[in-house]
């Protein structure tokens, strides 16, 4: 067994250039740090404010998105089961978010061609979320507060303080996939 693939790395946000280069589709990583939320559309308004020139309500340069929307919070609890959402939804409006400063992205799902160069020309990585587990998820987050959009209900733009939340690199700076590598592994292996 490779040692690399029981390795966790611990990262924290917002990414530095160093640590988002030194990604490797494949890696397992526990992030902490901020993160925010954000739908298809939410992404849809980001975009349109950049091609307004208006002033975001997140700073991108130090942004890792979430592809999620919260359940609702029961009863003594910080926030509602939050998992994955797929990913390729946004692909159309996130090659400008990228351009603009995006350094990070968490969902599930492949990338587009055009996410993947994106990534590679501007220096960004995107982890893979594990769907499925949503309420364990949530442990991992330590606070919620809304940041804009509000009209938007769950979809709603949230910035969480997250603690170990667990991803691993599908996409890293490279212009590595880690599903492309996985599915050619299989196909040379079936031969």
């Amino acid at each position: 067994m490779n040692k690399k693939e029981n390795v966790v790395r611990r990262l924290e946000i917002p990414l530095k250039t160093d640590i988002i280069s030194s990604l490797q589709a494949g890696d397992m990583v526990l992030i902490s740090g901020e993160v925010y939320t954000a739908r298809d559309v939410a992404h849809r308004r980001l975009y349109e404010e950049l091609l307004k020139g208006e002033k975001l309500p997140i700073d991108l340069k130090t942004a890792v998105i979430f592809y999620a929307a919260p359940a609702p919070t029961p009863p003594g609890k910080i926030i509602g089961s939050i998992g994955p959402t797929t990913s390729y939804r946004m692909d159309f409006f996130t090659p400008k978010l990228i351009e603009n400063g995006l350094k990070g992205m968490i969902g599930k799902g492949g990338r587009s061609a055009e996410i993947v160069a994106a990534l590679k020309k501007y220096g960004a990585v995107y982890f893979g979320a594990i769907g499925g587990i949503a309420a364990l998820t949530a442990c991992c987050v330590k606070k919620v507060e809304l940041v804009a959009y509000e009209d938007l209900g769950p979809e709603a733009i949230r910035k969480l303080t997250v603690i170990d939340f667990p991803a691993v690199v599908i996409n890293d700076a490279h212009g590595n996939d880690l599903y492309l590598s996985a599915q050619n592994k299989w196909r040379i292996q079936s031969i």
